[in-house]
This record gives C-alpha cells, structure tokens and sequence, in this order.
C-alpha cells in the first residue's frame, strides 16, 4: 500500500500493524461522514437511480411477489455475489440442488445455496425492524450463515478477526493495494459502520438512501471485518438497507459482477480518497442497470408464457394453465413440488406436468422413475443470461 495514494485524512488514520508485519501500517477508517455530500457529477446518476425506484416500486405493486420474482433474483444475487469472490456454481446446479437436495452436489453450490437462505431470511426482518435491524451480531450472524459451508474458510463463521489481512497485491503485504485496521482496531470500528447504518443520526435528513449505502458499503469493505467472506456481507447487506428504508430491495451483485472494474476503482477512490460521490455514482448505476435488467426479463418471461398458451389448448383452470405462471421462479421442479404449490392431488400435477412436456414446456431431464427433475429450458435461457445482454 503506497502512502502517497492515500488523502491526508486517511494517512493520518495510519497505524502500524502487529509482528510479523509490523513494517507495515494498516488504515483504520475514520467513522462515516454524516453531514451532507456534495454529489457533483453523481447527481445526475443518483436522480436517474431515485426515477428507478419509483418505477419499480410500481411494479412491485403490481405483482403479488413483492420481491419481484423473489426466488430467482435472490439465486442471480448469490451465484454472482459468489463468483466475484472466486465461488463459482450454476443456476441449474442451485435449483437442482433445491429440488432433489442431492448429497453430492459441490461445495460452491452449497456456498451459494447459504448466500440465497441467508438473504431470503433477513429481508423481512429488515421491512419489519427498519434500521434498526442492523447490529454487531447482525453482521456475525450473516457472515456465519453464508460461510457455513466453505470447507476452506480457516476461522471460526461470524468471529471477528485476529489476524493482519491485506487487499490486493500479489499474495504479499509488500504489494498490497490497500491494508485494513489492524485486529484489535475492528470491533470499534464495525461499531461505527453499524452506528451508521442505523441511521440514527444527522445522515437521516443529510443523506438520501444511495449515498448512505455507498458510504456503509466503502466503509465496511475498508474495515475487512472477517478473515474472508467481507465481499459476500458487504453485498448483503446492500438490499438490507434498501428494505430497512422502506424501498423495494434490489440485488446488486449482478450489476457488480458485470462492471467489476469500475467497482473496484469506486471503492479504492472511497477507501483511499474518501471519495464518496464516484462510489454514490456507481451505486446509482447499478441501481438503475438492475432496474432495467429486471424490467427486460419480466418482459421476456411473459411474452415467453404466452407463446406457451399457443402451443395447445389448455383447458381453463387445469393444473397446467395455472403452471404455466409459476416456471418463472420455479424452472426446474418435481411433481411433487409442482402438486405442493398449486394445492392439487398427484395425479393433477402429474397430468400438468406430462401437458406441458408433450408441447416442449418442460423437459425430463434426470430419465429416473421417481423423484424426476423437469426443467423449462427456455426460461432457463432467459434467467441465465448475461447481464444486459439482449
């Protein structure tokens, strides 16, 4: 980590780290600012991003998923948020797993599996507690949840760290791009970024909701709070403060995941500069592309399940009419499934399931006699692929 990259607030926040690094200085951040920040070339992004969330907060309205397609955007938002950590798996390997819960499914697809349980049972708590959902044991309890099943992680999920951890380089401090505080350092300055989430200062009327969760989410990644696994809670806790202020919760990682450069870039500015409006730029950017992303599948989706309609004459409502709107959060599913979430017997799931594979709605894909997976490959195409791709 070079000095001279570091503004003179930050430099002066330099303290020298433990044996046997101790030739090094770590930053320990200065608390959140809570006074009010000139946006200056963000504005225009920040504007569009808040234009964003109006619109798809109408949607929300419109569907009874107040999630918009809850299931699979919190899936996209693991399996993302993951690979830019280096855990890589797929949509079909997760689903799958969820499905059939195979015993030998890889450790990655487990990992994401965490991420999306971990995600789909704390947005309520959000919603219903408001800021002051977030806490010190809030952070352990996220990073405990989504790390649970990585066989590589050497300490304990959800304990603070102990230890000198670094960013960047190229495996050795010497070549580091940025040095968290040094480990006893981290408790009270979690406790800052926690404070600051909470909202309960002057940031509440200096601050809109994207700066602050530009600035909670710069700062946490400046604190590096865990050994690994800082990214992955980091990003969780992005759609926590959108559902604690009352917003409809966007997931990000995609957005991310597709413009990692510019992220990386956005943070060290916030890091080292304290340059908070290129990273409120970058969130409002993602707000906004995610936005659209969502916007474009749901248009998708649906032309999709009419071109289904077409294909045969289902009768009004069969089992199969009603499928038909489902496959968009359940693409690959079982009867039994299937029969679980129309309320109806086997056999009407049965007979739903054997329509929509006759007109190439559904396909057989495990060739078992029981326990068979079905998956709609064509919804399949839509929800993997690349982000903002047409």
């Amino acid at each position: 980590m070079r000095r001279g990259d570091l503004a003179k607030d930050v430099g002066a926040r330099l303290r020298r780290l433990p044996a046997p690094h101790d030739s090094h200085f770590g930053v320990v951040p200065l608390p959140p600012p809570t006074h009010s920040i000139a946006l200056g070339p963000a504005l225009a992004s920040v504007e569009a991003a808040q234009r964003a969330m109006v619109e798809v907060a109408t949607i929300a309205q419109e569907l009874k998923d107040p999630f918009l397609v809850s299931r699979i955007l919190t899936r996209k938002e693991a399996l993302s948020s993951s690979a830019i950590e280096g855990t890589h798996s797929t949509l079909d390997e997760l689903l799958s797993l969820e499905e059939d819960g195979a015993d030998g499914t890889s450790s990655p697809t487990r990992q994401v599996r965490d991420y999306a349980a971990t995600l789909e049972g704390v947005v309520p708590r959000a919603q219903r507690d408001g800021p002051a959902v977030f806490s010190m044991d809030l952070v352990r309890e996220l990073h405990r949840n989504s790390m649970r099943s990585d066989p590589d992680y050497a300490d304990v999920p959800g304990k603070l760290r102990e230890r000198v951890i670094w960013i960047g380089g190229t495996g050795h401090i010497a070549t580091s791009t940025y040095n968290p505080p040094p480990p006893d350092a981290v408790p009270q300055c979690l406790e800052e970024n926690v404070d600051y989430m909470r909202c309960d200062g002057m940031q509440a009327m200096t601050q809109g909701l994207i700066t602050r969760m530009a600035i909670a989410h710069a700062h946490f990644e400046a604190v590096h709070p865990f050994r690994d696994g800082n990214g992955r809670v980091g990003r969780l806790l992005l759609p926590l403060m959108m559902a604690a202020d009352g917003s409809v919760p966007l997931y990000l990682s995609p957005y991310i995941e597709a413009n990692k450069t510019n992220y990386y870039e956005a943070l060290k500015a916030a890091q080292q500069r304290l340059d908070w409006p290129s990273m409120a730029g970058f969130m409002a950017d993602a707000m906004t592309g995610t936005v659209a992303e969502i916007k474009r599948t749901r248009t998708d989706l649906a032309a999709l399940r009419e071109n289904w309609r077409t294909r045969r004459s289902f009768r009004a409502d069969s089992a199969a009419l009603k499928a038909l709107q489902l496959l968009h959060e359940y693409p690959i599913v079982t009867i039994g499934r299937l029969q679980q979430l129309l309320g109806v017997s086997f056999p009407s799931a049965s007979s739903a399931v054997r329509q929509m594979v006759d007109v190439g709605v559904l396909t057989e894909r495990t060739g078992y006699k029981r326990n068979r997976l079905f998956a709609a490959e064509e919804v399949i195409r839509i929800l993997n692929r690349p982000f903002g791709a047409a």
